[in-house]
C-alpha cells in the first residue's frame, strides 16, 4: 500500500487518543479559548479552539492532540523518583519520560544525589534565588522554548536585565535565526511578508526544505485548496516525503477517499545544494522572463547579483544540486507563468553553516519577479513552536535596543550577551555557574550531546520550568538541578498572549488548573525578581500580566493594541506594497556563489536530521514513524543505489561514525538523494557538530558528514524497540 500523509490514519489516531483521556473531556480542551500548543500556524484563540485566523473550522491536527493529550496526563506520583533512580531513568528514552506523566511538585538533584527528591516551593525558590546571586551575572545565562507565552517571555528577559545580564536565547537560535538574519539583511524585517489569507490567493507555492504533512499538518489544507483551484506546488528536498506528493485531508470527504496530489514538481536537491538549485532557477528566470520595472524601483545589488548568476555555469549547479538544468527549467518557467507566488521553507534551509545565504537567494528569487510587496505573494518562514516568533518580539535575546531599556526604566547592561550557543560553550570552558530554561529540552536541542551533557553538567545550578520529564532532566543536569512544575497553557489563571507565524496577536484565556501544586511560569518568574540583591521593579506588581502587557506596550511601539486583550495584526508585517525598512526604503538583492561543501569519500554521506510525525521538537510521541512506514527510530534512511554500493542490506545494523560521536542503527532504504541520509532528531545529535552558520548562529543540523560501516559489535546498541521491560515501565508510570 502506498504510503500518504493524513487520511483514516490520522481519524484513527485522534480516537486512540480521545480513548486515553476521554472524548468528552479532550473535545472540551480541544474547543476552549487556547492557542494552540504546537506550531506557530494559528490556531485557537479568542476566536476559539480549532478555529484558524481566517475563522475556518474545524482546524485541527495530530500535533495538537498530541500535545494537548500529553497536558492531560494523570500526575507522577513522589513514589516514582523514589522507585526510579537517576541512572534507572537515564535508561529511559524521550517518548518514555514524556508518558510518565505530568511534573506536580518541586523536585531536586544534587552532585551526589542517586534520585531526585521532592522539595517545598519556598525552598526551591529560595535556594534558586540565593545560588543566582551568589553567581556574577556574567556567568549566568537565561533560555525560553517557544512554548510560554509572550507574557513569560518578556518577564524573562526583563529578570536577567535587572538582575545584570544580556546572556538572554530562546529556542529560535537552533532553528529559524538564520531566517530572521537574512530577511532582516535582504528587506528590513526578519518575519514573513504574508497573512494566512494571502494563502488562499497564490497561485504558486515553493516549499523548500521541510515537511509539513509532518510537523505543519494544517498547512497541508492549504496547499490541497492550492491544488484544487489550479495552482501548483514546488516541493524541494533530498526526501521524498509521502505526505508532500498526496496528502488526504480529514475533514474533506473526497480528499479522505481519493487523496489530495500535493507536488506539482519533486526536485530531489542534495544537501547542501539548494543555493546551486535556486542560482539554476534564476539563471533560467533570466531568459525566462523578470520584471526589471519592480527591480529598478524598489530593489539595490540586482546587477552584481545577475553577474554571479550568469558567471555560474549549468556543470557547476547540476553537479552541487544533484537536480538536472531541463528539470530546473521546468521550474524556472513555472514561476515565470505564475501571478502570485509565495515561497516557504523550514529548517532544511536554516540548519546549515550557509542558512543565512540560503534564506538570502530565496529572497533573491521572489525579487527577481517582485514577489514580495503585493497580496497573495511574499515571504513564509514556517515557524514550528507556537510563539517561538513571540518570544524574538518580546526581547527575548543577547541584544536589546537602549531605547527599551530607557522606557523600561531600569539600570541594565549594555554589553552584547551570548547567543544559545556561545553560552553552551562558556559553560563547556567552565565559565557559566547558572542557567534558568524555561520550558523547552536545551539538552535534546543541542548538536553534539556528548558536548551538551559536559556543558550543562559543568554549571553549579540548572533550573527547569516544565511540564513533564525529558531527556534534559536526566542527562543535562548540573551540580544541583531544580525542576519547577508548570502550568500549561490552558491552566493559565489570566489571559496569556501568543504570536502567530503570521504575526496575529492571538489571546488565550487559561482554565482551571490538573494539578493543584503546578504554578504559572510568570509567577514563578515573579517571585524570583522579588529576590533579587537589586529588585529595581514592583514584582509584586508584575505577577499580574495586565501589568506586564502595559510594559510591553510602552516598551515596544508596534504592540500598544497588546493592553485591549484582543487579538490584533502586528502592524507593518505583512507587506502588501512594496515598502521595506531598509535604510534606502529598498530591498537588497544579496549575491553569494555557491558555498563549497566537503568533498565525499568512500562510504561517506552527507547526513540530515528528520522529524517524524509521532513527535513535536524533541517531545517524542510514538517510536514509530507512520507516514514514513518506519517501525523505530534507530534507523538510517539512505539511498537504494548506496545500500548496494556500500554493500549493506536492508535493517543490516551499522555503525554510523564521525569526528563527533557514533552510533549503531538499521539500514532502511528510502527515497532520498544519492549520497545522502536522514537519522531522527534528537537522538542522531550525538553526530551533529558544533559548527554555525556564523551570522545568525544556527547550528547546521541538516548538513553533518558520517562514514557508514557494517557493524563490528565494539559499540552496544540502544534498542528503541517495545521491550516487554518498557512496556512495564510505561504501565508503572
Amino acid at each position: 500500500m502506498a504510503l500518504h500523509g493524513g487520511g483514516w490514519q490520522a481519524i484513527i489516531y485522534s480516537f486512540h487518543k480521545g480513548r486515553q483521556v476521554g472524548f468528552l473531556k479532550l473535545w472540551r480542551a480541544m474547543r476552549a479559548k487556547n492557542a494552540c500548543k504546537t506550531c506557530a500556524l494559528g490556531m485557537g484563540g479568542q476566536r476559539g479552539g480549532m478555529v484558524n485566523e481566517a475563522g475556518h473550522f474545524p482546524e485541527v491536527c495530530k500535533k495538537s492532540l498530541q500535545a494537548m493529550v500529553g497536558d492531560m496526563q494523570g500526575r507522577i506520583e513522589p513514589q516514582f523518583f523514589e522507585k526510579y533512580s537517576l541512572q534507572d531513568l537515564s535508561g529511559f528514552s524521550s517518548q518514555e519520560l514524556e508518558a510518565c506523566g505530568r511534573l506536580a511538585q518541586p523536585v531536586i538533584a544534587r552532585d551526589r544525589d542517586t534520585h531526585y527528591r521532592p522539595i517545598s516551593w519556598e525552598d526551591a525558590l529560595s535556594l534558586i534565588a540565593q545560588n543566582m546571586n551568589c553567581a556574577a551575572p556574567e556567568r549566568a545565562f537565561f533560555y525560553a522554548s517557544g512554548r510560554s507565552s509572550n507574557e513569560a517571555g518578556f518577564l524573562l528577559q526583563l529578570l536577567a536585565r535587572c538582575y545584570g545580564t544580556n546572556h538572554v536565547s530562546n529556542c529560535s537560535f537552533y532553528c529559524h535565526q538564520a531566517s530572521g538574519v537574512g530577511l532582516s539583511a535582504s528587506i528590513g524585517m526578519g518575519t514573513a511578508t504574508v497573512a494566512l489569507d494571502d494563502l488562499e490567493t497564490c497561485d504558486l507555492l515553493f516549499l523548500i526544505g521541510g515537511n509539513p504533512a509532518s510537523n505543519h499538518p494544517r498547512l497541508m489544507t492549504a496547499l490541497a485548496k492550492l491544488r484544487k483551484r489550479g495552482g501548483k506546488v514546488i516541493v524541494v528536498n533530498p526526501v521524498r516525503e509521502p505526505g508532500l506528493v498526496e496528502f488526504r485531508v480529514p475533514s474533506n470527504l473526497k480528499s479522505m477517499l481519493f487523496g489530495s496530489q500535493i507536488a506539482t514538481h519533486y526536485a530531489q536537491v542534495a544537501i547542501g545544494g539548494d543555493i546551486a538549485f535556486l542560482i539554476g532557477v534564476a539563471k533560467a528566470l533570466l531568459v525566462k522572463g523578470l520584471e526589471p520595472g519592480f527591480i529598478l524601483a524598489h530593489t539595490t545589488g540586482f546587477e552584481s547579483t545577475r553577474s554571479l548568476i550568469e558567471a555560474t555555469s549549468w556543470q557547476e549547479i547540476e553537479t552541487v544540486s544533484k537536480v538536472s538544468q531541463p528539470e530546473i527549467e521546468e521550474i524556472a518557467l513555472a514561476y515565470a507563468q505564475c501571478e502570485r507566488a509565495i515561497f516557504a521553507w523550514t529548517m532544511g534551509i536554516t540548519h546549515h553553516e550557509h542558512g543565512v545565504q540560503n534564506v538570502q537567494w530565496i529572497s533573491n528569487l521572489a525579487l527577481m519577479r517582485g514577489m514580495i510587496g503585493k497580496p497573495g505573494a511574499g515571504l513564509m518562514p514556517i515557524r514550528g513552536h507556537s510563539n517561538v516568533q513571540g518570544l524574538g518580539t518580546m526581547g527575548v535575546s543577547p541584544k536589546i535596543q537602549a531605547a527599551v531599556i530607557e522606557k523600561l526604566g531600569i539600570e541594565a547592561p549594555t554589553w552584547n550577551g551570548y547567543d544559545t550557543m556561545s553560552a553552551m560553550e562558556a559553560s563547556g570552558r567552565g565559565e557559566m555557574d547558572f542557567a534558568l530554561c524555561l520550558g523547552g529540552n536545551l539538552y535534546g536541542a543541542n548538536p553534539d550531546s556528548k558536548f551538551a551533557k559536559g556543558s550543562l553538567g559543568s554549571l553549579d545550578t540548572v533550573v527547569y520550568l516544565s511540564t513533564s520529564l525529558n531527556t534534559g532532566h536526566i542527562r543535562g543536569r548540573g551540580k544541583t538541578t531544580i525542576i519547577l512544575p508548570v502550568c500549561a497553557r490552558d491552566e493559565e489563571d489570566q489571559l496569556t498572549t501568543q504570536e502567530s507565524m503570521f504575526s496575529l496577536i492571538r489571546v488565550s484565556e487559561g482554565g482551571p488548573k490538573r494539578h493543584a501544586e503546578t504554578r504559572t511560569e510568570v509567577s514563578i518568574i515573579a517571585s524570583l525578581g522579588e529576590k533579587l540583591k537589586e529588585p529595581q521593579l514592583d514584582w509584586k506588581k508584575l505577577s499580574s500580566h495586565d501589568e506586564i502587557r502595559t510594559f510591553i506596550a510602552k516598551a515596544i511601539p508596534s504592540l500598544e493594541q497588546i493592553t485591549k486583550n484582543e487579538e490584533f495584526q502586528i502592524p507593518g508585517r505583512a507587506l502588501h506594497e512594496p515598502v521595506f525598512s531598509t535604510p534606502t526604503g529598498r530591498a537588497n538583492f544579496c549575491a553569494h556563489p555557491i558555498p563549497a561543501l566537503p568533498v565525499l569519500r568512500r562510504a561517506q554521506l552527507r547526513l540530515m536530521t528528520i522529524r517524524s510525525e509521532g513527535q513535536f521538537n524533541t517531545v517524542v510521541y510514538e517510536e514509530h514513524d507512520l507516514y514514513r512506514g518506519q517501525e523505530h527510530r534507530d534507523v538510517i534512511l539512505m539511498n537504494p543505489t548506496d545500500i548496494d554500493v556500500m554493500g549493506f542490506t536492508k535493517k543490516q545494523l551499522v555503525q554510523v561514525r564521525n569526528e563527533t560521536g557514533e552510533m549503531v542503527v538499521e539500514v532502511q532504504p528510502y527515497d532520498i538523494a544519492a549520497g545522502c541520509a536522514a537519522m531522527y532528531y534528537p537522538e542522531a545529535n550525538a553526530l551533529i557538530p558544533r559548527s554555525v552558520d556564523p551570522q545568525s548562529k544556527t547550528p547546521a543540523f541538516k548538513s553533518a558528514v558520517v562514514s557508514v560501516s557494517a557493524w563490528d559489535g565494539a559499540v552496544i546498541r540502544r534498542d528503541s524497540l517495545v521491550t516487554t521491560e518498557r512496556n512495564e515501565r510505561l504501565k508503572a508510570c
